[in-house]
């Protein structure tokens, strides 16, 4: 009887031919079988291969963008949390956006002054020089206050913060400033000031507890409103500019989230805000510049020859409203993203009560800087700015004692005195 290696292999060649050519098939058949398995284990070989490359491949992308994003570990959060420490009695955890920037800089610093826990957050944009803004964190960081470069437009970063504090309010100041400038970007400003806002409200419905909010509007919003002064009463249905628009979205957005989700939220109006660490696309700062350097300033006039004129507000008295609205902002009333009652809702205008043509404060500059301007007199082009503004602030007044105490020859001579100094001028000409 042949044995089992004689049935498949036989030795003799030309014997059981026939079986021989069955068993040819079944060799065939054989063959290909295990090639078509050893085929299939290759290809899920390849195919577990490439899900672990690309498993890798994201972890090692994941942590790449981890260390090299500007927030997040064990060591940012700490930073976090000593910066929102409140060192007073009753005092207050506070979330500054914009902090950088030149009312949240000043803002940040008299709330860590006074004892109360600030954390800042800043994107650092270039719609200025970038260089400013950092110094102004630099400022800050030496008094306390941890400055987070991101985005109010991150609602993960939003949600860590709240995650790691329980901020008590929100002094929302992140904002695409300027009129002029929305007509050459128009975008930055719908991105900035109404879906970073709602973003940033989002992040405050949802946390436990609810932040007090208290947030930058703007005398813009008064448009071409000619009632004079102007109140919060007033209609602000006529905007001039697409800044003064998405301000005015903003209201409307606000008083919706106080609405359905019992978020408390002032709006402060502001006007005109000048003082030192400004902002250098503001007329009184290139002014300077261009004083001191010899060159030409564009002053522009209204209709019929008219003088412009601003309710000019010196930066401490902005930053007394701002502390003043906090204090008083009353509490939220929801929790979870829920409302359980009706929760303050205000608006308040910031200003000085005493407007300035601007050949006056051409004139004080020339004064402080002992400097006589080189003047090119034009009419104001139809780029959104407005003739006038001029605050009516009795309601700030009533609510939380407000009361502007520095005119704009003092408030300028301050100015000039930082100018000076942070750009190194002595006796007018720049130091090397």
């Amino acid at each position: 009887m042949p044995t089992l290696d004689e049935e498949l292999f036989p030795s003799t060649p030309g014997k059981f031919k026939i079986e021989q050519r069955s068993y040819g098939i079944n060799r065939q058949f054989y063959r290909f079988f295990a090639s078509t398995s050893t085929m299939f284990l290759w290809a899920l070989f390849l195919i577990a291969l490439t899900v672990s490359y690309l498993s890798f491949q994201s972890f090692v992308d994941s942590g790449t963008r981890y260390l090299s994003a500007s927030w997040g570990g064990l060591q940012w959060e700490k930073q976090v949390r000593t910066s929102a420490e409140i060192t007073r009695s009753g005092g207050m955890s506070v979330l500054v956006t914009g902090a950088s920037g030149f009312v949240g800089t000043h803002v940040s610093l008299a709330l860590k002054r006074r004892g109360d826990g600030v954390v800042g957050l800043d994107n650092f944009n270039n719609y200025y020089d970038p260089s400013l803004k950092k110094a102004r964190k630099a400022l800050v960081n030496r008094h306390g206050v941890f400055v987070i470069e991101g985005d109010i437009n991150d609602a993960r970063l939003l949600d860590k913060l709240f995650d790691i504090v329980a901020f008590t309010h929100v002094m929302h100041l992140a904002a695409q400033a300027g009129v002029r400038y929305a007509m050459e970007n128009p975008h930055s400003y719908v991105h900035s000031n109404i879906a970073g806002l709602v973003t940033l409200l989002e992040a405050c419905k949802s946390a436990n507890p609810q932040p007090s909010i208290v947030w930058a509007s703007s005398s813009s919003v008064y448009g071409l409103n000619e009632k004079v002064p102007f109140s919060e009463l007033d209609r602000t249905d006529q905007p001039a500019s697409l800044y003064a628009a998405t301000k005015k979205a903003g209201e409307e957005i606000t008083h919706t989230y106080n609405h359905i989700y019992g978020l408390s939220i002032t709006g402060l109006r502001f006007f005109t805000v000048y003082g030192p660490w400004g902002r250098p696309d503001m007329a009184y700062f290139s002014f300077t510049r261009n004083i001191l350097q010899g060159k030409p300033i564009t002053v522009y006039r209204g209709k019929n020859e008219v003088d412009l004129a601003r309710d000019f507000t010196y930066i401490d008295d902005i930053v007394k409203g701002c502390l003043g609205s906090l204090d008083t902002s009353g509490k939220s009333t929801g929790s979870g993203g829920k409302k359980k009652g009706s929760a303050p809702y205000r608006i308040f205008n910031l200003g000085n009560t005493s407007p300035v043509t601007v050949p006056a404060l051409v004139n004080i500059l020339e004064e402080h800087l002992k400097t006589e301007a080189k003047k090119n007199i034009v009419d104001m082009p139809g780029n959104g700015d407005v003739p006038f503004t001029h605050a009516n602030i009795s309601s700030a007044r009533i609510e939380f004692g407000y009361k502007p105490t520095t005119d704009l020859r003092t408030g300028l001579k301050k100015f000039v005195r930082w100018y000076l100094s942070y750009y190194g001028y002595e006796h007018g000409t720049p130091v090397n």
